[in-house]
C-alpha cells in the first residue's frame, strides 16, 4: 500500500526500528528520524528474512555490500549511520522530529498532488519487479518455516532471551 500511494509517505522514525520497522523505514518514501534511534535487522537471529523490498530494494538504497551487511551481521546503527548510508533522509533532535515531519508534509503539499503522484510512480517504476521476487521469496520462506532448523532457532532465541530475563 505504501508503494501504490499517490501521496508520498513520510516514515518518522522515534526509537527502534528493528526487523519489519527497518523494514517499513526501508519502503517509506521519506524517513525522518530522532536523533536518538536505532536501526537494524534481526532476522536471521531468529530464522528469518525478508526475501523482498526489504533486502533487495535494501540494496538500492545502501549498496548491496552495506545491505549484506545490516542483514548477515545483525548490528544496529545509529539515526546518523542510518542517514550517512542513505536509509534515512534527515535526522533532527528528539523533541523537533514531529515539527519536521509536519514541516515536509506542509512543503510536498504546496507541490502539484499529480506531478508528485507520477514522479513516484515513476520512481516505483524501476523497482516494481521486486514484487515479484518478494512473492517468491515469501513462499518460500513459508516452506523454511515448517522446517526443524526454523523451529530450533525460534526455540534457541527464546531460550536466551529467558536466560537473559531471570539472569536481571
Amino acid at each position: 500500500m505504501i508503494r501504490l500511494a499517490p501521496k508520498p509517505i513520510i516514515a518518522k522514525v522515534r526509537g527502534f526500528a528493528i526487523g519489519g520497522g527497518n523494514v517499513l523505514a526501508t519502503l517509506c518514501d521519506l524517513t525522518i528520524a530522532a536523533e536518538s534511534s536505532q536501526f537494524g535487522q534481526v532476522g536471521p537471529k531468529v530464522g528469518s528474512v525478508d526475501p523482498g523490498f526489504g533486502t533487495a530494494y535494501l540494496a538500492r538504497l545502501v549498496g548491496e555490500k552495506k545491505a549484506r551487511e545490516i542483514w548477515y551481521m545483525c548490528r544496529r546503527y545509529s539515526a546518523q549511520e542510518a542517514a550517512a548510508m542513505g536509509l534515512v533522509n534527515k535526522v533532527v533532535p528528539d523533541d523537533q522530529l514531529d515539527t519536521e515531519v509536519d514541516a515536509w508534509c506542509r512543503e510536498i503539499m504546496e507541490r502539484s498532488p499529480t506531478a508528485i503522484a507520477i514522479a513516484k510512480r515513476s520512481f516505483n517504476a524501476d523497482s516494481d519487479s521486486i514484487a515479484g521476487i518478494g512473492a517468491l521469496g515469501m513462499q518460500a520462506l513459508k516452506l523454511y518455516y515448517e522446517t526443524d532448523e526454523s523451529k530450533e532457532g525460534v526455540r534457541a532465541f527464546n531460550r536466551k532471551i529467558l536466560l537473559k530475563q531471570s539472569a536481571a
